[in-house]
């Protein structure tokens, strides 16, 4: 079950310009309210139509004892300009502008609304005021199209308050916490379900009491040292003094946090963690983080691949990291031991990490990051997981991405990524977008992986001819 998760109550309010019939608004506002609805649950329509700031007052009292958390300013005509930006304004959280498109054809006098060019000046007062609303791509629609704009909306409001704050502790105050929970009585119920999770794979039993014991230290820390935030999300450092201390290796325990929904990064990757976070409440699931880990052989692209699937070899590598991702996501799994590890350690001590090859599927890599020139950048590459062995070992999948070969060089080397990437389990790739745009990443500092043709800046323009 998914925690940690922030919760978002909608409301949506409708403006009017004065000069406009009310009603028109008004009839547009209840078909949106009524499609969305039907489609996506539900959202609060507030019964006040602001014409003015005094009616804008008014509504802003309204859904603020409703507990509308997340705004919708709907231009079902003109709208006036002042008090939906005002409105914007003085709520307590992200808003949204969306308006109403034409109907027909057959009722262009008294039906038109003009919320298309109601959109320019409302855009307009908003910079003019310096503020910040999420205008979708294209916010002009139909009943149902705003509905879809206004539910796409949902993930963005939800991060809009991404007030990000860190807490240092080390090893030594993680190890005292995981001795005091020696011999908890949760322990055997976190057991159970771990044999449960693992059925034939479980192939370390001896090992599960231990992780259990972490697990629940972790968990218990999280509640302690939360304080005023609402959500979490855990860089661990995982090496090389952690298994000698504590006599194992945490990625099994990593992976089962995450899979409820409190991201648990590998190696202290702050940003990683946050990236993770991101990508947890856009999908609603579970999410990884990978290393962009190795090629793939040529032998094994020509058995596997070639033929099968539109990618040529360099479209292509493995993402692995040594056993973080939930089980859910894999396509089969057994408890092991880290292997990388045991190869300089007794194996003993390496024991606890999770293996198996990535289920196939849809993928979006991605990562938010402060590069080592002190830039906040992002980068978003959509593909695939392959429905191909991997022979290899840790939590592993063969990864497509069209034009991989040019994004790993004009982008993650270009500009200084690390090597650990996010990944989301489906195509995220435009609510990232929009997510990245409204936490304040300049739309020139988010790459993506672009299409043959279109050069990347630093591209020699005679490698394509």
């Amino acid at each position: 079950m998914m925690k940690n998760m922030p919760e978002e109550k909608i409301g949506i309010v409708a403006v009017s310009r004065d000069c406009f019939p009310m009603s028109l608004s008004e009839n547009r506002r209840k078909a949106v309210v009524k499609s969305y609805r039907e489609k996506y649950g539900e959202i609060y329509e507030c019964p006040v139509c602001v014409e003015n700031e005094s009616d804008m007052r008014k509504a802003l009292a309204d859904i603020k004892e409703a507990g509308v958390n997340a705004l919708v300013v709907y231009l079902g005509n003109f709208g006036p300009e002042s008090a939906e930006t005002l409105l914007i304004k003085e709520f307590d959280g992200p808003g949204m502008v969306v308006a109403a498109a034409e109907e027909t054809g057959d009722n262009l006098v008294q039906g038109r609304g003009d919320a298309y060019c109601g959109v320019l000046n409302a855009s307009y007062n908003l910079k003019l005021r310096n503020l910040k609303a999420y205008i979708p791509e294209y916010p002009v629609g139909t009943a149902d199209e705003c509905a879809d704009m206004i539910h796409e909306f949902a993930p963005i409001k939800q991060l809009y308050n991404l007030g990000v704050e860190i807490e240092e502790n080390s090893e030594l105050d993680l190890f005292e916490a995981y001795n005091k929970h020696a011999g908890d009585a949760r322990i055997a119920d976190v057991v159970a379900d771990m044999e449960k999770e693992l059925g034939d794979g479980n192939k370390k039993p001896e090992i599960l009491a231990k992780l259990a014991q972490y697990e629940l230290t972790l968990l218990d820390w999280v509640e302690a040292h939360k304080g005023s935030r609402d959500f979490v999300a855990i860089a661990g450092k995982c090496w090389p003094a952690f298994q000698t201390q504590f006599g194992f290796v945490p990625c099994y325990v990593n992976s089962r946090l995450t899979k409820q929904g409190i991201p648990v990064s590998c190696e202290v990757d702050i940003y990683g963690a946050l990236s993770e976070f991101i990508g947890t409440v856009i999908s609603q699931d579970a999410v990884t983080l990978l290393d962009i880990n190795n090629s793939i052989p040529a032998d094994l692209y020509e058995q596997g691949i070639r033929g099968r699937f539109a990618y040529t070899l360099k479209d292509t590598f493995m993402g692995f990291h040594c056993g973080n991702t939930p089980s859910s996501k894999l396509a089969f799994c057994e408890m092991k031991n880290q292997l990388i590890m045991a190869r300089s350690l007794p194996e003993e001590v390496t024991n606890g990490t999770l293996e198996g090859d990535i289920a196939p599927g849809e993928i979006t890599f991605y990562r938010l990051q402060s590069t080592s020139d002190a830039k906040i950048r992002a980068y978003i590459a959509q593909g695939e997981v392959l429905p191909v062995a991997t022979r290899s070992f840790g939590s592993i999948g063969i990864f497509a991405i069209p034009e991989m070969g040019r994004f790993y060089r004009h982008v993650l080397i270009e500009k200084n990524y690390p090597h650990h990437g996010a990944v989301a389990f489906g195509n995220y790739g435009k609510t990232l977008y929009e997510v990245f745009r409204y936490l304040g990443v300049s739309v020139e500092e988010i790459d993506f992986n672009r299409p043959k043709g279109m050069l990347y800046p630093t591209e020699n323009p005679f490698t394509q001819m």
